[in-house]
């Protein structure tokens, strides 16, 4: 009984690039499945799943919301994940805890950016996935040219399985090339017979479909020439070619005219996997566990965030039964769990129990982080977390009255919990709070949740470039004479200084002879230099000097290490004044990844950056241009380089030192 629920498990992710239209499909799905009684849209912010003001606001997926439903005795839990590239983090951590995903592609556009994007990180994950066309009801769709894009832009196979009825503002339905039948839709889905103007073209591509199959799987080959292939041994063949990860099943409708959702739910009950179909679940340390309710339990955390209710871990249960008041292993911690919630989007039910292969949140747990495991404390096991990807783009954060300064640390600690693909560092010499993410609408819309979730004022601004300032041109015995008399024992250092520009850092060096400075006060005039470092005639921090202390005198009482000391300090100041210096401003190495269409407008965008191209080299039809850029210059670059390739673009920066400004 349990290998058979667990059989009539799927766990599924909606991909998509931006507005194909991945929400309204999730919204169709909830209402075919009778889990809604209403169909929720985009456009007036009623959906199930966009239930963030900000997602309803700006009317795109900003946060993954995981929802459960049944479908022809099957539980499906699906994760509707977010088509922004600004997001894809999101996409990330959903991926890490799903079995399969459903690919929605743009009838028209074919293949986006962004898309291509999400499928390249299902292939890293191994997720088997079948394709769904939508919108083809708008002016412009074209069924075919939207399966070629994904054969020549996803390096798959189509497996078309279904033929449109009908185009544009005239789609009315599909025929099921597996079953042959006509599937329509008016106001509610009709099944018959293939209408007869289109039976030679559905023997066409039905013999072009088992062609293909049999050309992936030479267990068919016989069959097919013998009989061609029947309706069980072509879903058996689907089937296994797409859990293989050796084709992806094409289907066809319009999501917003609810066409072509009912068996888009059969496929996946059909071709996807269920948990016992996956491999098993392997900790860092090698030791796998099964999809098995009664082995150890185990978990991950993909996901952490803080409601009225108060604070959620979702969990993928990957093996063990977890029950309410469990006490679980968290990160080396034993915690008990206090609720287990089955959710749907912002709406969650109590229930007891969750088995492997459930997606539940869990309340109580105060340790678990996004990529914690949880675990039989009896059963230790560490599994290995999502990948987060290092932040681009850095914005500087303040409260706007002094009374939310407590607030906004609260807010950003939280922020940081929930998405750990943001970063929040204090910048040592400018003193800002600086908060990192994936893009600039990643960290608008996160620093919007902490002023709404916590009710603190936050303005944004641009953090400082960090400056340093060196020696141009150097000075020869400068001298300088700290006196002080004011009462008691006074003060006394006379130094003699020489300046010199050095490659890089701080050296000092003293050639005084004859004990006219003892040992101990020269290190103390070394010390004052040092401390003169700290700001320059210019206002930056000083590097690339080199000090030699070469004479200097003492006073039999007045002289002490703090009068050397700050001799030095000022004697330096005065020294740098007086000699000629140069402002340095930090610079990045810069290595974009481009098709080699949008290689133009790259290097034009890089040389207006003041950068210096160092080289470039061609990929498997991608360009690597590697360049030395301002880091100044690259504020707004993430977004730059989207807007001229379509999303296509991606960089890497690191720092490499300093140059003159």
């Amino acid at each position: 009984m349990r290998k058979t629920t667990l059989d009539t498990v799927r766990n599924l992710g909606i991909l998509a690039h931006v507005d194909a239209g991945k929400t309204t499909l999730t919204e169709r799905v909830l209402f075919a499945t009778g889990a809604t009684h209403k169909r929720g849209e985009v456009h007036d912010g009623t959906t199930v799943t966009d239930f963030d003001p900000q997602e309803r606001d700006r009317g795109i997926t900003i946060f993954a919301a995981a929802v459960s439903c049944t479908w022809d005795s099957h539980r499906v839990n699906l994760i509707d994940t977010p088509g922004h590239v600004d997001f894809s983090a999101e996409v990330e951590r959903s991926l890490r805890v799903l079995d399969g995903a459903v690919a929605v592609f743009d009838g028209v556009a074919g293949v986006e950016p962004q898309s291509e994007s999400v499928w390249r990180q299902a292939d890293r994950h191994g997720l088997p996935r079948i394709a769904f066309v939508n919108k083809l009801d708008r002016a412009g769709a074209d069924f075919d040219k939207a399966v070629e894009s994904i054969r020549t832009r996803l390096d798959t196979v189509p497996l078309v399985v279904q033929l449109p009825i009908g185009a544009e503002d005239g789609f009315r339905g599909v025929v099921d090339l597996v079953r042959l039948r006509a599937l329509t839709w008016d106001d509610e889905l009709r099944v018959g017979p293939v209408p007869e103007e289109l039976l030679p073209e559905v023997r066409r591509r039905r013999r072009l479909l088992e062609e293909t199959v049999a050309e992936l799987l030479p267990d068919v080959v016989e069959e097919f020439f013998e009989t061609g292939l029947s309706e069980s041994t072509l879903t058996s063949a689907l089937r296994e070619l797409t859990r293989d990860g050796l084709g992806t099943v094409v289907l066809a409708g319009s999501a917003y005219r609810n066409r072509g959702v009912e068996p888009l739910l059969d496929a996946v009950i059909a071709y996807l996997p269920s948990p016992v179909d996956v491999p098993a679940v392997r900790g860092v340390d090698g030791e796998e566990r099964r999809p098995d309710p009664d082995a150890p339990f185990s978990a991950l955390a993909f996901k952490v965030t803080t409601t009225a209710t108060g604070r959620l871990t979702f969990v993928r249960v990957y093996s063990g039964t977890l029950h309410k008041g469990q006490t679980v292993l968290v990160a080396g911690r034993a915690e008990r769990v206090g609720r287990i919630l089955r959710v749907q989007a912002d709406r969650h039910t109590p229930v007891d129990h969750a088995v492997a292969g459930d997606i539940v949140a869990v309340v109580g747990l105060k340790s678990a982080r996004t990529g914690t495991t949880l675990c039989d404390p009896a059963a230790p096991l560490s599994l290995e977390p999502p990948v987060s990807a290092e932040p681009v783009v850095s914005v500087a954060v303040e409260a706007r009255t002094t009374a939310d300064h407590a607030r906004l640390a609260e807010a950003l600690k939280h922020l940081v919990d929930e998405d750990p693909s943001l970063r929040v560092a204090t910048d040592p010499e400018t003193g800002q709070t600086v908060l990192s993410g994936m893009g600039e609408l990643h960290l608008e819309v996160a620093v919007r949740k902490a002023s709404l979730d916590h009710r603190v004022e936050i303005t944004m601004g641009r953090p400082r470039v960090a400056y340093r300032e060196t020696v141009a041109t150097g000075v020869t015995g400068f001298v300088h004479r700290h006196v002080k008399q004011d009462g008691g024992q006074g003060q006394f250092a006379h130094v003699v200084l020489d300046t010199e520009p050095l490659e890089d850092g701080f050296e000092f060096r003293s050639t005084v002879t004859g004990g006219r400075v003892p040992q101990e006060f020269v290190r103390a005039v070394e010390q004052g230099c040092r401390d003169a470092l700290a700001e320059g005639p210019l206002g930056h921090p000083v590097t690339g000097l080199r000090v030699t202390l070469t004479d200097g005198s003492t006073h039999v009482k007045d002289s002490s290490e703090m009068a050397f000391r700050t001799a030095g300090r000022l004697g330096l100041r005065e020294a740098l004044k007086a000699g000629a210096m140069t402002l340095l401003e930090p610079i990045a190495e810069v290595t974009v990844t481009v098709p080699e269409e949008y290689v133009g407008g790259v290097l034009g965008d890089l040389a207006s950056r003041r950068g210096r191209i160092a080289g470039s080299e061609v990929r498997s039809g991608t360009t690597v241009v590697t360049a030395s850029v301002p880091l100044a210059e690259m504020f707004g670059y993430v977004t730059r380089l989207r807007s001229r390739t379509q999303g296509r673009g991606t960089f890497t920066s690191r720092p490499t030192g300093y140059a003159a400004a």
